[in-house]
Order: C-alpha cells, then structure tokens, then sequence
C-alpha cells in the first residue's frame, strides 16, 4: 500500500513537473537556431576590419553589430544589417534559418559565390546584397519569399535567367537586378506584381521584346531596362504609364516609331533615354506636352525631319540630347526651335552635334539660358559666321562647333566666355588672327581650332592659360616663331603645330 500511495504522488510530481516546464517553455523562444546560425556566418566571413569583433558569447547576441532583434521578444532576430562592413567570403545558407529575418541588408561589401536559398524566411521584407561579386543564378526559392518588398541584386556577377515565376513576390515595391550578367527574356509574369514602383534590370544581356504586360504595372514610376539587347519596337502600352517619372531603354536595338501622342500620356515624364536605338520617325511634337520632362537623351537613333518647337513648352528642361541622328534645317523656319528653346530657363546642355543641320546658324543663339554651359553643334553643315551674340552664354564650358562650314574670323565675343573649358573649332573655313582675348580664358582646358584658314601669329599670352592640357592648330597658316610662352604651360599633354608656316628654333 506504501508503495502504491508512493508512485501516485511520484507520478503526480512528474506531471507537475512537466506542467511548470512547459508553461515556462512557452514564454521563452527558441532563439539557439539564430545564434548558431550567426556564428556560421561569423566563421565563412573574412574580416579584415573587425565588423564583427564582439560577435561572442560575452555580448548577447542581440547587441552583436548589424543585429537587432525583437523589440517585444528579445529570442528571435528579425535584422542582419552589415552594408559597407569590408566583408568577404560566402553567405552560408544557414542564414536561411533566421526565420523571423524582416531585414537582410549585407550591400556594399565583398561577397563572392552564391545567394543561398532564403525560402522559410517568410516574414523577409528587405534583401539588399547590392554591389558585391555574387555569381551563380537566382534561386528560384526567392520566389517563395512573398513577403519581399525591396529585392536589390544589382551590381554584382549574377547569371541566368530572371525566374520565371518572379510574378509571385506580388508585394515588391524596388526591384532592382541592374549591373549583372543576366540573360533570356523578361518573364512577362513581372506583370502581374502591380505594386512595383521601380523596375531596373538595366546593364545585362537580356533578350527579346519589352514584354506588353509591363504597361500594366499602373504604379510605375522607374523603369530602366537599358545596355541590354532587347528588340522590337516600344510597346505602345508602356505610354499609359502616367505615373512613369524615368523611362530609360538606353542602348538595346529598339526600333519602329514613337507614338505621335506620346507626350500627352506621360504627364509625369522627368527623365527620358532612348540613346543608342534604331528608332525612327520624326520626334512626336507632343513631347512638349510633357511639362515636367527635364532630361530628354534620344542620341544615336535614325530620327528625322525637323527639330520640334514644342521642346520650348518644357520649362523644366535642364539636358536635350540629340546628337547623331539624320535631323535637318533647310530654312529660317527649320531653324525656329532654337529661338524656342529660349523659354527653357533651366536648360544646361544642348548637344546637337552629327546631324544634317544646314544653314546660317541664328542670331537667337544667343538667347538660350544664360544657365547654359554645354552647347555641342559638330559634324553638320552649318555655314555663315559664328553670330557674336554667342559672347552672351557666359556660363558656356564647352563650345562644339567642329567639322561645319562656317566662315569669317572669330570675334572678340570668343574672351566673353570666360568660364570655357573647352573649345573644338576644328575642320571650318575660319580666316583671319586668334583674337588676343582668348589669353583671358583661365579656364581652358582644351583648344582645337586645327584645319582651318587661320593665319597671323599665334598669339603669345597663351602662355596665360595654364590650366591648358590639350592645344591643336594644325593645318592652318599660322607664321612666325612659336611663343617661348608655350613652354611654360605646366599641365600641357598634347601640342600640335603641323602643317603651318611657323619658323624659327623650338623653345626649351
């Protein structure tokens, strides 16, 4: 009887026992799988800075640098920021057991090999692994990650194709895979994550067509698909984007033509790069609808006909690039979008350079922004003088007027410009002296005024200018002795006298 009361109070303790155990149990969480996985990620890690000298068990894990944990539970990790530490090796996949990770920042280090499957991070919100030298593909189990809403990958070495399926993470915001050696095509299932607000996946080796379902992405405000070899024309879906800000298809082999009412749709267009395409067609007289456009760069295109006057509607136009395409003037009126352009108060840059522009160029050149400071018009036909109101553009840096066919000498207007840093007169009929006032351009960086008619002597305060790297007056009629001056320009790379009529010895 002794011993039956006896094992009824032993196995009554036991259940109490257990009881207790699990009650305190379940208030304490299960926090060894973080540590131990931090520590995995200690011992793969190089590093050479010490970002991770208090990573030990005499500092609570919780206080260990990049790691913050719950605030309301203290057991579980849910951040591993470690950006711009110096580190180095591979990223374990024991990462993945940090199950209740928000946070995943490790950018801006050294990282090599691949990313590790972050499938059972389910809560994972952020995965930033931005400018390192991961390689391999992209897991596919990243897709399982739902919760994502920033997934950074650019600048790094990564391979393969873009997943398939990447249309399941439908609550990503930043999608960002630019710099990287992706090939094939763009899912169209990217489509289907209507929350995205950026969508770079610019500098890879992607192919084909802009998918239409991009145009449905009605949340879009950055779209850079740009230095791929994607084909086809633009698909006209993409210009009902009304909240796209940047449009950039840079340097792929787009073709076909640009909607005529393009500029109606993109209302909220900032900045547009259509540079190094085969697009062709005039350019829409819409785009001046577009009001806060600030950056159009459409270079290296096979557009053609007039240079639209509506380019004078953008108040808010800082950069217009239309260099190398087959853009014409013929007459005064052609030549009227400059005298528009004046209204552009912000404009900064004007390249214009390698088209079919013929004529006298117009005085009104010297009406465009005082703010102006790069005006490139090389490799047209543009003849008559150089008109002096040009003296006017005060701020002008760099003056491209090479390979035309103007004429005359240069005028004093040329020392106004007193903030030139580069001049390329090159391959015109230019007669007559180097006006002095050019020693008054402290400045210059470069001089090319070289296959031309210039005679006289070359002026001897070019010894003034001595910032001065880069000086070309070949194939001209310059005469007499070359100024001991130029002897003492400090900084000067490259001097060409050649093909002139100078005499005398050379200076030390």
């Amino acid at each position: 009887m002794k011993l039956y009361m006896f094992m009824q109070m032993f196995v009554l303790l036991l259940l109490l026992f257990r009881c207790v155990c699990n009650i305190c149990c379940s208030t304490v969480p299960d926090n060894s799988t973080d540590v131990l996985s931090l520590l995995e990620f200690k011992r793969a890690a190089n590093d050479p800075h010490g970002a991770l000298s208090n990573w030990n068990t005499s500092t609570h894990f919780c206080e260990w640098k990049g790691v913050t944990c719950n605030p309301k539970n203290r057991g579980r990790v849910t951040e591993l920021n470690l950006a711009g530490q110096g580190l180095s090796g591979t990223i374990v996949d024991s990462v993945g057991n940090l199950t209740a990770l928000h946070i995943l920042n490790l950018s801006n280090n050294q990282f090599s090999g691949q990313i590790p499957p972050l499938n059972n991070i389910r809560k994972l919100e952020v995965l930033d692994v931005n400018t390192n030298s991961l390689e391999g593909n992209i897991p596919d189990t990243l897709t399982n990650c739902s919760s994502l809403r920033i997934l950074w990958l650019y600048t790094n070495t990564l391979t393969g194709t873009i997943p398939p399926n990447i249309g399941y993470l439908s609550n990503l915001v930043n999608f960002d895979l630019s710099g990287n050696n992706l090939t094939g095509i763009i899912p169209p299932a990217i489509g289907n994550i209507s929350t995205l607000n950026l969508l770079n996946l610019g500098i890879n080796q992607l192919t084909g067509s802009i998918p239409d379902e991009i145009g449905k992405l009605s949340n879009l405000s950055v779209l850079e698909l740009n230095d791929n070899f994607l084909s086809g024309g633009i698909p006209p879906i993409l210009f009902n984007l009304s909240s796209l800000q940047t449009l950039d298809l840079g340097s792929n082999t787009l073709g076909k033509t640009l909607p005529s009412d393009m500029g109606d749709r993109l209302v909220s267009l900032q900045s547009l790069y259509l540079n190094g395409n085969e697009i062709e067609g005039q350019i829409p007289s819409s785009i001046g609808s577009a009001s806060e456009l600030q950056a159009i760069w459409i270079s290296s295109n096979r557009f053609s006909g007039p240079i639209p006057t509506s380019l004078g509607n953008l108040s808010k136009l800082s950069k217009l690039n239309l260099e190398q395409n087959a853009l014409d003037t013929w007459n005064n009126q052609s030549w009227e979008f400059l005298n528009a352009l004046r209204n552009c108060s912000l404009l900064n840059s004007l390249s214009l350079g390698y088209n079919n522009l013929q004529g006298v160029l117009p005085d009104s050149v010297g009406n465009l922004s005082p703010s102006l400071q790069v005006l490139r018009m090389g490799f047209n036909n543009i003849s008559g003088i150089i008109p002096p109101s040009i003296g006017k553009l005060q701020n002008l840096t760099t003056l491209g007027l090479s390979h035309n066919s103007f004429t005359g000498t240069i005028g004093e207007w040329l020392g106004n410009l007193e903030n030139l840093q580069y001049i390329n007169l090159d391959g015109n009929n230019f007669i007559g002296p180097i006006p002095p006032s050019v020693g008054n351009l402290k400045q210059l960086l470069s001089l090319h005024l070289a296959k031309n008619e210039f005679e006289g002597s070359i002026p001897a305060n070019f010894g003034n200018l001595q910032q001065l790297a880069e000086l070309d007056l070949a194939e001209n009629k310059f005469e007499g002795p070359i100024p001991p001056s130029l002897g003492d320009l400090p900084l000067l790379r490259k001097l060409n006298l050649s093909y002139n009529n100078l005499q005398g010895s050379i200076p030390n």
